[in-house]
């Protein structure tokens, strides 16, 4: 681990769900060390890599696309298969980042997570924060594997959940649903970018931007995010994370276990979902909108 100059890295030991950039620059090279880039939409387009990276495609083989919402987590078989195809093994400690810094890499932490996999961390401030410590960069895309790998999913009940359950925490006053979008789409006053969404947010939820938990690229120190938290959340430990499409909401559950919440689930189908015309309620300001008057 980091701090111990005088022994050998150890690929296989993570200092918890985020690593810094010179902790992963000690061994990238190490056998059994495994970087994906999970970037997504324009960030995808860089030209530029951590040396060895591979694409962990959340537009493409990382998401269902047998259903109509952006970013469903794909099925176990599904996933194993992808997994396998990145050339990745279950004995593998996976390092996942994005070209945005904090953004997507969460959202492939999580995934990796609720199939069982723990031996995964986000890279503190992703690609931006490698460069400006002025480390290696391969001028080429993400790549793929040059062997198939043995990893094997093995889901975890309860770390991503429906729209149903969601509904459920709003009436619990045990839990707090927390959404990751901006202050101006959360009030209705900015428009959705997705087509066909309504405008606001779920009736008793609390805006809390992913961004809030960031200074300077980096997510902030573990006592800022549990003090950023309670301010949202108060004293409720049971957390259900939402977005626009379940990506950013693992920016909050990233925090959340940074912080020390221990309770915490993301809503897979998040505002691509709830948003939808349909009888779930939808506040906008102060004023419930959506069918039937809830």
């Amino acid at each position: 681990m980091t701090g111990h100059a005088s022994t050998t890295p150890d690929a296989g030991t993570l200092p918890g769900p985020l690593v810094g950039v010179e902790w992963l620059a000690e061994r990238l090279t190490l056998p059994g060390t495994v970087v994906l880039d999970a970037s997504v939409g324009a960030h995808r387009a860089t030209g530029r890599r951590v040396p060895g990276a591979r694409r962990f495609d959340i537009d493409g083989a990382m998401s269902d696309h047998s259903v109509p919402l952006p970013h469903t987590m794909p099925g176990a078989a599904e996933f194993t298969a992808a997994m396998r195809a990145l050339g990745v093994d279950d004995a593998d400690t996976v390092v996942v980042y994005d070209t945005a810094g904090i953004y997507s890499g969460a959202r492939a932490w999580w995934m990796l997570r609720a199939m069982g996999f723990d031996r995964v961390a986000v890279l503190d401030g992703g690609l931006p924060a490698w460069e400006a410590a002025g480390l290696p960069v391969e001028a080429r895309e993400p790549g793929t594997a040059e062997r198939t790998g043995d990893f094997t999913a093995r889901p975890r009940p309860g770390m991503l959940v429906g729209a149903d359950e969601v509904a459920e925490a709003l009436g619990d006053a045990r839990s707090v649903v927390l959404d990751a979008r901006s202050r101006e789409r959360y009030a209705g006053s900015a428009p959705e970018p997705r087509p066909g969404l309504r405008g606001g947010h779920m009736p008793g939820s609390v805006n809390l931007p992913f961004g809030e938990l960031q200074r300077d690229g980096l997510m902030l120190p573990a006592d800022e995010l549990r003090t950023a938290f309670t301010a949202s959340a108060g004293n409720r430990e049971r957390l259900v994370v939402s977005c626009g499409s379940g990506v950013t909401a693992c920016v909050l559950a990233l925090g959340a276990e940074l912080a020390g919440y221990r309770d915490v689930s993301v809503y897979d189908g998040s505002w691509g979902e709830w948003g939808l015309p349909s009888d779930r309620p939808v506040v906008t300001g102060r004023a419930p909108v959506g069918r039937g008057g809830a």
